[in-house]
C-alpha cells in the first residue's frame, strides 16, 4: 500500500455519503469468527442464544452486523429495542439466524495482500476489546444497571474507523501517518482533513440509519460526555486508546484522574486497580 496522499475525491465528502456508502458494502468478519459459525451451524439445535451471544460478541464487526440485521428488520415488529446481541438472538431465533447469516466473508480474505491495512484494522480490533472491558469493569463498580449495553457501546465506539480500515485503507493510512508526523494533531481534525467529516458524526448517523437501540446510540455520542453512562464509555475508550502501547503516555496522568472522579475513588487506588484490570 503507498503512503502517499490518497485519491480522496474516489471517496464521500459529506456524511450522507459516507453513511450511502458504509451501507453498501460487506462487512467481513474476523477468520475465528466465521469458523466457529460454522461449527456451531452444523449443532444449532443444540445451541442457545447466550452460547451464540457469547461467541459473536468476541468480534466488533459480527455484533455490528448482529445488531443492525435485527434492528432493520425486526423494526416494524417489535415494541421494544433488542439492546444486546443476546436480546437480538432471542428476538430473531437460532435457526432463522443461521438462515440469514450464511458463511461468512473474512476480514483476512478481504485484505489478502494489504498488510498495513490488516495491522491498522487489528489494532482497533484490539484497542475496543480493551475498552470493552474497562467500560464494563467501570459500569459494574457504578452498579449500573445497563452495564451490558455500556459494553457493547465501548466495544463499538470506533467501528467507523474499522469500516474505514476495510472499506478505504487509503484514507485511514493516511490518517495514522499524518498523526504520527504531528503528535499533536488531534483526531478529529486529522478526520476532517481527509475525510471532511469526523467519524463520530458518520457514526451516529450510521447508527440511525440501521435503527440500532435508542441507548446504544445516546451513549456511543460523545458530544453527552457530562451523562454518566457517556462518560463511562468515553473514558474507557480513552484509556484503551492511550494505553495501547504501555502506561508511560502522558495523557494517562489524566484519564485515571477522570476516572477516579467518575468512580469516587482516590486517583493512587484507581490507577492501581485499572492496572489489575489490564493485566
Amino acid at each position: 500500500m503507498s503512503t502517499a496522499a490518497p485519491a480522496s475525491h474516489h471517496f464521500p465528502t459529506d456524511v450522507e455519503g459516507w453513511v450511502r456508502y458504509f451501507r453498501l458494502v460487506e462487512i467481513p468478519v474476523l477468520s475465528r469468527t466465521a469458523a466457529v459459525l460454522e461449527e456451531l451451524r452444523q449443532m444449532q439445535e443444540h445451541v442457545d442464544a447466550r452460547t451464540l451471544a457469547d461467541e459473536l460478541m468476541t468480534d466488533p464487526l459480527m455484533t455490528l452486523k448482529v445488531l443492525a440485521f435485527t434492528a432493520t428488520v425486526q423494526r416494524h415488529r417489535r415494541n421494544n429495542d433488542a439492546e444486546t446481541v443476546r436480546e437480538a438472538l432471542v428476538l430473531t431465533g437460532i435457526e432463522p439466524f443461521f438462515a440469514s447469516f450464511g458463511p461468512q466473508p473474512t476480514v483476512e480474505a478481504h485484505l489478502e495482500g494489504q498488510p498495513e491495512a490488516l495491522a491498522g484494522l487489528q489494532a482497533v480490533l484490539d484497542r475496543a476489546d480493551r475498552a470493552g472491558r474497562l467500560a464494563l469493569a467501570f459500569a459494574l463498580h457504578r452498579r449500573d444497571h445497563d452495564a451490558a449495553v455500556i459494553y457493547l457501546a465501548a466495544l463499538l465506539h470506533d467501528f467507523t474507523e474499522m469500516l474505514l480500515w476495510l472499506h478505504a485503507p487509503p484514507l485511514a493510512l493516511e490518517m495514522t501517518l499524518r498523526q504520527q508526523f504531528d503528535r499533536t494533531l488531534r483526531s478529529s481534525a486529522v478526520q476532517r482533513q481527509c475525510l471532511h467529516v469526523t467519524l463520530g458524526d458518520i457514526q451516529q448517523a450510521l447508527m440511525r440509519a440501521w435503527h440500532l437501540p435508542e441507548l446504544l446510540v445516546r451513549i456511543t455520542d460523545d458530544r453527552k460526555e457530562n451523562d454518566p453512562q457517556v462518560r463511562n464509555v468515553l473514558l474507557a475508550v480513552r484509556l484503551a486508546r492511550h494505553t495501547s502501547h504501555g502506561w508511560d503516555n502522558p495523557a494517562v496522568p489524566d484519564d485515571v484522574h477522570d476516572i477516579a472522579r467518575l468512580l469516587i475513588m482516590p486517583p493512587e487506588a484507581t490507577l492501581t486497580w485499572l492496572q489489575e484490570l489490564d493485566s
